[in-house]
């Protein structure tokens, strides 16, 4: 414990902007929060400026015993429906500007009226400002691992973060103890008090959901450490161009979207692959066609998948099955995600009409069709509980050069627009950035660009833009960034439209086109990133920012 402490502590000392350190557990008093403040002491006694952000000491007295001898910033008192709450003081942490801030529960959901709807967003902002945090979090709150939590301790967890939250984490540290010596710490009053020991007991903490999240905790470290281990090799994504991308297909009328994303996230993270979630609009699906609750779970569905990690695509087809393998052809899919179908009325036999799994299933193409089946309740898999045998096998990664956009990217082809301004009108000044001798015509770029948008549209629900093309004779890939301050017109996103990427990529370099979307879904994930890019004012220093956020030297 004392190596990894000093290996952030030098972190901290050689980085300007902030770094997050997480400890992570498995339930409650497995020790996070203490081994978080002993940790704080030691950066103290190293000369560290350091302060306690939040502790939720939940009247133990060990925990409360290592808060004594560190610097606080004061709660801040909210009044809501005649309750006087204490939340973290985003504000008084970022005035202070202290070196590191100790945080605990980073799922904790913040009172109405607070900055931000959650805490692992106050701590995005902390970072952002350059102040590095040390936190705490359980397994269990981890968007992705709802549905199989659920399964195995019978507990809907309320509180959630985005995956990606943990992604970013340099570094994780797992705190772990044995099943029996944590209920024996419950039983002697150490986690909740006395009152409340019997009825844990009989509940989550039994111990056979207690193993299974201490297992999917050690899965979850694991995985962190074997994706750091890709990464400073410069093996990431070093698959992007091989037939194993996944495909989860999105329902407007699913209720089952949820499990589907998750489904797919996990068996994304195992295989080491890209992965798409990909809605089809039918013609009686539009905007003015669908009611408003179909509308808001349709976009709640998009916004999940954006925090999951997915690249998100919108499609248009009468053909659900068509335009489904269509883009698994595009875009090498090896493995499509949907639920299994409802049982089919008589008159829709009688009609011979197919479901969309019995469309793929006739498609002559070679990719992998799971089909989940949410109807059935907690008897649904997760994919942890999946053999690994029973997924098509992946190729191990290879090591190569690290995918940068930035290598591709360059100030003069950054364009800022002050004004609001319509889809055709961002194409055409991007493309303008990057025409050189030897290039296709710009109006035969703007043609294929509006071949793929009439596709499906590539503005997507969280404020982003994706207008990309395979172009024939072009020589290498091309990439071009606008920041708009008032959004695009005519995209009818529920977030107006900050970021716009163009992407124009050579027609038979799969690898090139499938790593610029995978860069730039996961750029784009970042909420630092994004924050920092709505403040910059001139192409230099936006350029700066991407280069900062993938890392470039």
């Amino acid at each position: 414990m004392v190596d990894k402490a000093a290996s952030f502590l030098q972190m901290i000392r050689r980085d300007r902007r902030g770094r997050l350190k997480v400890y992570l557990g498995y339930a409650a008093g497995v020790g996070k929060t203490c081994q978080m403040l002993e940790e704080g002491h030691r950066l103290k006694a190293e000369g560290i400026d350091i302060v306690v952000g939040v502790v939720e000491t939940h009247g133990r007295k060990d925990t409360i015993k290592l808060v004594d001898g560190l610097d606080r910033i004061p709660m801040r008192v909210t009044e809501y429906r005649g309750i006087s709450v204490e939340e973290m003081d985003l504000d008084g942490i970022l005035a202070r500007a202290a070196r590191v801030v100790l945080v605990d529960e980073l799922a904790h959901t913040n009172a109405p009226g607070s900055h931000n709807a959650k805490r692992w967003q106050d701590v995005e902002d902390i970072l952002a400002a350059g102040i590095n945090v040390v936190a705490t979090l359980n397994v269990q709150h981890l968007e992705s691992l709802y549905d199989t939590v659920e399964r195995a301790t019978g507990v809907k967890v309320r509180e959630r973060i985005p995956d990606a939250v943990l992604a970013e984490a340099d570094q994780i540290i797992n705190v772990d103890v044995s099943p029996e010596d944590l209920q024996k710490r419950l039983k002697a009053g150490k986690i909740y008090p006395m009152e409340r020991v019997a009825t844990a007991l009989e509940n989550f903490f039994q111990s056979a959901p207690l193993e299974q999240l201490r297992e999917l905790t050690l899965r979850e470290a694991a995985s962190q450490i074997d994706f750091r281990r890709r990464e400073s090799a410069g093996v990431e994504n070093a698959n992007a161009g091989a037939s194993e991308q996944v495909m989860v297909c999105l329902d407007a009328r699913g209720p089952e979207n949820a499990s589907l994303l998750r489904f797919g996230s996990r068996m994304a993270g195992r295989l080491n692959r890209n992965w798409y979630a990909v809605y089809v609009q039918t013609l009686d699906e539009g905007p003015t066609q669908i009611d408003a609750g179909r509308q808001r779970l349709l976009a709640d569905t998009l916004t999940l998948a954006n925090q999951l990690g997915a690249t998100v695509f919108t499609l248009k087809g009468d053909n659900v099955a068509e335009a489904l393998a269509r883009f698994a052809r595009e875009y090498r899919v090896g493995h499509v995600i949907v639920g299994r179908p409802h049982p089919r009325p008589w008159w829709r036999k009688l009609l011979r009409a197919r479901d969309v799994v019995s469309g793929l299933m006739e498609m002559d193409d070679a990719f992998t069709i799971i089909a989940i089946n949410t109807h059935a309740g907690n008897s649904t898999k997760s994919v942890d509980e999946v053999p690994e045998s029973s997924m098509s096998a992946s190729t191990p990664p290879r090591s190569q050069e690290k995918f940068r956009l930035s290598d591709y990217l360059k100030p003069e082809r950054i364009v800022i627009w002050k004004d609001p301004l319509s889809k055709s009108q961002a194409m055409e000044e991007l493309l303008a950035t990057v025409l050189e001798p030897g290039t296709p015509p710009q109006s035969l770029l703007l043609e294929k660009l509006q071949e793929r948008e009439a596709q499906g549209s590539t503005f997507l629900n969280e404020g982003v833009a994706l207008p990309h093309a395979r172009i024939e004779g072009l020589e290498k890939p091309m990439v071009a960034l606008g920041i708009s301050h008032e959004g695009v017109l005519d995209a009818y996103t529920e977030r107006p439209i900050e970021v716009v990427f163009l992407l124009l990529t050579p027609k038979n370099e799969n690898r090139s086109h499938l790593q610029l979307l995978a860069v730039v879904g996961r750029l784009m994930q970042n909420r630092t990133l994004r924050l920092r890019l709505r403040k910059e004012h001139g192409p230099a220093d936006v350029f700066n920012c991407v280069r900062e956020a993938e890392g470039a030297d």
